[in-house]
């Protein structure tokens, strides 16, 4: 059964749709961008019931996501990644998540969780200086979760680094306004942020890895819903990738319709081109091939978690190295239909240079990098132990 959020996405599709050039345009989601979101409550699809959330299914989820981003490829990344925040807010402190939320269940929250940081210990909490780039959707955001090097008393990250994910509300780090100029996801308003030595309480932190594995995590945040005992690094993946999925389902309709009527230069029919219309066909069960293994994936983990199992470090790196597969194999797929669409393509009033550009630009973010991720599972299905940095992100 399709999740209501979805099917209010779906009911909205057009609206969105006409909203994704303003996007574009003004570098950040519109405004009328955001109520849609709001409207249809996507942001909320992971966030505990208690605070006005669904806590749903990831796939449904990740559905969501895609929806939104076969329209507006911008808005749908900012769904991507900032609905995954909620997720992990409801593992920390329930005094943060009724400073977060208690007002206001539509409260948004950004990121990056990169650890640009150093949070050096303080009296009760850390204080932290540093500079993060790619904060999506972050002029929409009233607290943002930062990646941050536990730090010594003199401000200089330990060894081995430890990694903590701190909170910080929107009156304590500063937004670079001019720090988001890109040739696709425009619309992400993916802004650098600063912070200046502010003060963190204890209870806005937890370390990386508490979260990672996920069902220890949930125990301790008293959660019992299946969706909070799944891993970090299955979570922030499928936002993001969902996305690109999204943006690549996108770019296909676009193509479609562009290619119906279509007549070429040298008078073929589209519609006659047995070439072309093979690239299609191709391209569409790459596409949709993408789709059903990202969902498969998460669900597979899903099902493992409800049942009380344990999800091993081979079960999250082969759902990993099967999400950036996707990212990748949809990604090519796009390149595949948009090569074959005639020089007209690439103006700016056609929509599916849009699509390209997006879909590329997703597939940068460091989640769909393949290199190490690819030789740690290679070694994991031959039964050896990948160890050290090879087991960085899964």
């Amino acid at each position: 059964m399709t999740h209501e959020v979805v099917n209010r996405v779906a009911e909205l599709s057009g609206q969105l749709a006409a909203t994704a050039e303003e996007t574009e345009r003004i570098g950040k989601l519109s405004d009328e961008s955001v109520k849609l979101i709001r409207r249809a409550g996507v942001m909320r699809m992971l966030q505990p019931t208690d605070f006005g959330g669904y806590a749903a299914h990831p796939r449904d989820f990740a559905e969501a996501v895609m929806a939104v981003a076969r329209h507006c490829g911008s808005t749908g990344w900012v769904c991507g990644v900032g609905g995954v925040h909620p997720w992990e807010m409801a593992l920390m402190d329930r005094r943060l998540q009724t400073e977060v939320w208690g007002a206001n269940p539509d409260t948004w929250i950004a990121s990056p969780y990169a650890a640009q940081g150093v949070a050096t210990p303080a009296d009760g909490g850390y204080t932290l200086r540093g500079r993060w780039n790619f904060s999506s959707g972050t002029d929409h955001c009233e607290w943002i979760f930062l990646g941050a090097l536990l730090g010594d008393a003199e401000g200089t990250p330990i060894m081995p680094p430890t990694v903590l994910h701190v909170v910080l509300p929107r009156k304590d780090y500063t937004i670079v306004d001019d720090s988001w100029d890109v040739i696709g996801l425009q619309g992400t308003g993916s802004k650098d942020v600063i912070v200046d030595g502010a003060f963190i309480p204890a209870y806005r932190t937890i370390e990386a890895e508490a979260v990672a594995a996920g069902e220890n995590a949930a125990e301790r945040a008293g959660r019992t819903e299946t969706v909070y005992k799944l891993p970090f690094w299955a979570m922030f993946p499928l936002g993001i990738t969902s996305a690109v999925i999204g943006i690549a389902e996108g770019a296909l309709a676009a193509h479609l319709d562009y290619q119906r009527d279509r007549v070429t230069a040298m008078g073929t029919r589209i519609k006659d081109d047995p070439y072309v219309l093979s690239a299609i066909s191709e391209a569409a069960a790459d596409i949709a091939a993408s789709r059903t293994q990202l969902l498969d994936g998460v669900s597979r983990l899903y099902d493992k978690a409800e049942a009380g199992e344990t999800i091993t470090f081979e079960d999250r790196s082969l759902v990993r190295r099967n999400q950036v597969r996707c990212a990748w194999r949809a990604v090519s797929a796009v390149d595949q239909i948009f090569a074959r669409s005639g020089g007209n393509a690439v103006r700016r009033q056609n929509i599916m240079q849009r699509f390209w550009r997006d879909a590329h630009v997703g597939l940068q973010h460091a989640i769909h990098t393949p290199g190490s991720l690819y030789h740690s599972t290679a070694l994991t299905i031959m039964g050896l132990e990948p160890e050290g940095p090879l087991r960085a992100m899964i």
